[in-house]
């Protein structure tokens, strides 16, 4: 599949050409489940003959039925563009298919969407990741030059790792959530999914800058980091110790070969431990279903998207949820509602911020001695569909990367290798807020290192 970088040197009618190809390829791999939906060529007149873009099902687009991947938001049309998608039609770049994805960005594999499930392009029988999983899966199988995902634990981030592409998390307020539907608003990013790490760093210039109709919005002016890439820039890189030996056995040797190849290559790795990461789950989904069940509490029947049959308001509200959100969607929702209520906000929510200023706390003394820090990003490669029937366990999968939202930073994924069944294992460097530029010279000189064969 041809890059981004490539795609953006491309004329009219080249572009015109990649847009057929892409149609042959996605029909072709219809089975994976990457697309819910793939535009077709009365779309040109909306958006124009830009580079197309996969856009994950969450992000409002002007004219399409953008859903979340949830039966609730059945018709719905959106009305307006999101911020990233009049960035990038300003760029040359357009949307071109709606992407599969956990409901309402709720999980780590892509299993509870509406529409099905997507596979892994590596092997059918294992999980995309999630949430953003179509978004992941579609790069991954050539079907999209690259695509936008959102990260509110990881959902960039793990994804791309068990597909084997890259997944980039900006620092929180870079680039903006105008337009993205709120699932935990003070963790939610929007982010590119893409072939590589110059890619990503491209996508996400276009994408990234300040947004006045959103109060989260960084004011800031966006300096560009995609012309200023330096894989030659050496740098401190702290490994995350305990992390990294808590992952599975292959994982950590992949890991610790990149650590030796980065090394070699000039960097300082120096070793650090954190907080038993338990503490980093317990405070994302608490936080992060507080913020769902009040930010839900638009889906009910009345202002857009399905209404349940009913004889009066209540019974109206009550079937239309519980007919329109899926299971995991509930639980959130259930869950989030506990912990605010009256005996249990002390209890739980307060303490859950308190454990988010200890977890940022930990990042900023770390990043204070390190330019990046690198820890593996998730502890398993992609598991087998139906193998985590627990939803603890599923929580689990994102065990490395939650902190990350809770703490504002900016954090990348790219693979480093593959494990005996061949499936990618991919790493992930946390930069320090603001500073994409520094995480990207990092990501791309060890992309640069496994490119010429310097570790296995």
């Amino acid at each position: 599949m041809i890059t981004l970088k490539e795609a953006l040197k491309l004329n009219k009618d080249e572009i015109a050409e990649l847009r057929e190809d892409l149609k042959k390829k996605i029909e072709d791999k219809k089975e994976i489940g990457a697309y819910i939906e793939q535009l077709q060529d009365t779309n040109i007149a909306e958006f124009g003959e830009g580079i197309p873009i996969a856009i994950k099902d969450n992000i409002q687009v002007t004219g399409w039925n953008v859903t979340n991947a949830s039966n609730i938001l059945q018709g719905y049309v959106a009305p307006y563009n999101a911020t990233v998608i009049d960035n990038m039609l300003a760029h040359g770049l357009a949307p071109f298919g709606r992407a599969n994805c956990d409901e309402f960005a709720m999980g780590s594999s892509t299993e509870s969407s509406f529409y099905g499930k997507t596979l892994n392009p590596h092997n059918h029988s294992c999980v995309p990741g999630g949430s953003s999983g179509g978004s992941a899966a579609a790069v991954a199988a050539g079907i999209a030059v690259a695509a936008l995902g959102s990260d509110t634990g990881g959902s960039v981030r793990q994804p791309a790792a068990f597909c084997g592409c890259v997944g980039m998390k900006p620092t929180y307020g870079k680039v903006s959530r105008y337009g993205l539907a709120s699932y935990s608003s003070s963790l939610d990013q929007i982010g590119p999914i893409t072939q590589n790490v110059e890619d990503a760093a491209i996508l996400y210039d276009i994408i990234a800058g300040h947004e006045k109709l959103d109060s989260t919005s960084a004011n800031e002016a966006h300096e560009k980091v995609s012309d200023k890439l330096n894989c030659e820039r050496k740098l401190t890189i702290a490994v995350i110790e305990n992390y990294l030996e808590e992952a599975d056995d292959e994982i950590k040797k992949v890991t610790k070969n990149a650590i030796k190849a980065l090394e070699d290559a000039g960097h300082k790795i120096i070793y650090k431990n954190m907080a038993n990461s338990k503490y980093d789950i317990a405070a994302y989904y608490v936080i992060a279903a507080a913020e769902a069940s009040a930010n839900f509490s638009r889906y009910d029947g009345v202002r857009y998207g399905n209404r349940a049959d009913s004889t009066n308001l209540k019974e109206m509200y009550f079937k239309t949820r519980s007919e329109g959100f899926g299971e995991e969607v509930k639980r959130r929702i259930l869950l989030g509602t506990f912990v605010l209520s009256s005996g249990y906000y002390d209890a739980y929510y307060i303490k859950a911020q308190k454990a988010r200023h200890f977890i940022k706390s930990q990042f900023e003394e770390i990043l204070s001695e390190a330019d990046l820090i690198l820890t593996p990003v998730t502890p398993t490669t992609a598991f087998e569909f139906g193998s985590k029937s627990d939803p603890l366990e599923m929580y689990l999968q994102d065990i490395y990367t939650i902190s990350v939202n809770l703490a504002g930073l900016p954090a990348i994924s790219l693979p480093i290798g593959v494990d005996s069944k061949n499936m990618p294992i991919g790493a992930q460097f946390i930069g320090q807020a603001y500073g994409e530029q520094v995480l990207f010279d990092g990501a791309l000189s060890l992309e640069n290192i496994l490119n010429k064969g310097e570790t296995v």
